[in-house]
């Protein structure tokens, strides 16, 4: 079976809350005298989901039940989504009928559409009720799982990622990271002078090792002018990722706290060099922030590369240039073998 991404629920969710409490939603519940709590009460239970999601994914690699609850999960937040869309529809058709003032509709045409949307209504309530009920079963369910809230949100929790080899040998991963070596070996890997390698998979997989393994290998090394390695985590800061690569850059420490001047510096310093960064564990999905991030990498030279590292497929997709690497759990045979 294959094993279910939280950053896709999670996103899902995200949408879902803010469908529930957009000024179209409420207007249409209230004009209509409908059960407003439930909707507060089907986004209250989301929430909660919500919050053991991302401990629902680092377990889900040991746990077959997580991955169960996961993948049922992932089904009911789709059916979801199938039936905020209706409502979505029903509130446009409001609106549109508010809007038009041509007396058009006979009195029985009225009567007629009347009865139907009534009809259309208490379907709809019975539905959120049906959805919020079905939700509430993955909510009881967490707590036999295991599941804890918030587990490896809080920037406290999460201990920045550093360049130096942890592991003392490495099982599982010699074709993806003899792939990799031979794009970070090559000045051809895309159009673009510098070319932005991103790895994907959920957490606990093996994406910081994979960098670190690429990071140290004598003959990529030997290969750039330059290496930095900046651990971005949830705490995104263009300005400390920034200082982070120019000070591993000089090779000296730097006092700036402008962002500009910290990314002229940085453009300078790799003007016509080659060089190899890598950003592990980015959760930005910004896109203005990203494409913000990578201008003074620009001026680097012909086969430059950057590594980045993400569970998010939609930040890979914003930022390569290089088809992405998904990097997918070990097999039995390797997970046999501590790694």
């Amino acid at each position: 079976m294959a094993l279910i991404g939280e950053a896709l629920i999670s996103a899902s969710v995200q949408v879902l809350c803010n469908r529930i409490t957009s000024p179209e939603f409420v207007d249409l519940f209230r004009h209509k005298k409908l059960d407003e709590p439930l909707l507060m009460k089907l986004k209250t239970t989301l929430l909660t989901l919500y919050a053991v999601l991302d401990d629902a994914e680092e377990k889900q690699i040991k746990k077959p039940a997580v991955r169960d609850w996961l993948d049922e999960l992932k089904h009911a937040v789709f059916d979801a989504e199938d039936l905020l869309d209706e409502i979505d529809t029903e509130a446009l058709r409001c609106k549109f009928e508010g809007e038009d003032q041509t007396g058009k509709f006979t009195n029985k045409v009225r009567n007629l559409l009347f009865s139907s949307r009534n009809h259309f209504y208490q379907s709809m309530n019975d539905k959120i009720q049906e959805l919020q009920a079905r939700l509430e079963n993955f909510v009881q369910l967490k707590s036999a799982l295991g599941l804890r809230e918030d587990a490896g949100r809080k920037v406290s929790r999460r201990t920045p990622t550093t360049s130096l080899v942890h592991e003392p040998c490495v099982f599982g991963r010699d074709e993806v990271k003899e792939n990799f070596s031979k794009v970070l070996l090559s000045d051809d890997a895309s159009k673009d002078d510098v070319s932005v390698l991103t790895i994907v998979g959920m957490g606990g997989v093996g994406k910081t090792t994979l960098a670190r393994m690429l990071y140290n290998d004598d003959k990529v090394k030997g290969h750039f002018t330059f290496h930095a390695w900046a651990c971005i985590s949830e705490d995104y800061d263009a300005i400390r990722i920034t200082k982070t690569l120019l000070e591993s850059v000089t090779s000296k420490p730097c006092n700036t706290t402008d962002l500009n001047l910290l990314q002229v510096e940085l453009r300078e310093q790799l003007k016509g060099r080659k060089f190899l960064f890598v950003l592990d564990d980015l959760w930005n999905e910004d896109y203005t922030d990203l494409k913000f991030l990578q201008t003074p990498f620009t001026s680097g030279a012909r086969g430059s590369k950057v590594i980045i590292t993400t569970r998010n497929k939609n930040i890979a997709s914003v930022m390569q240039n290089v088809p992405i690497q998904y990097l997918e759990p070990l097999s039995h045979e390797d997970c046999g073998i501590e790694y």
